[in-house]
């Protein structure tokens, strides 16, 4: 799977980046026709400890699909998107599978 990572305002570290390639490809598991992800990383500037956001857009034939969640640390950012995202192709899965 294609995965274009964008840093907004901050260089990512090589691991950060290798940890969202490693996640993302577990997603084939569950959809095997994702086309590409593009993710995004920003940090916010605020007082609150919780200021990155992940955001994941994945395109599928016929769609797309975004989540945006904000943590404390990128890597909870992904796990919790991540969980999200399983979730909404299974469900997509199981839409396609009565269709048929």
């Amino acid at each position: 799977m294609e995965v274009n990572t964008q840093a907004v305002n901050f260089n990512a570290k090589p691991q950060l980046l290798e940890f969202i390639q490693r996640r993302m490809n577990k997603l084939e598991q569950f959809y095997d026709k994702v086309i590409q992800t593009d993710v995004y990383l920003k940090v916010e500037n605020t007082n609150n400890k919780s200021n990155k956001i992940f955001e994941a857009k994945i395109n599928i034939p016929g769609d797309s699909l975004v989540v945006k969640k904000q943590c404390k640390t990128f890597e909870e950012g992904v796990d919790t998107a991540i969980s999200s995202l399983k979730r909404q192709l299974q469900k997509r899965k199981q839409k396609l599978r009565a269709h048929f």
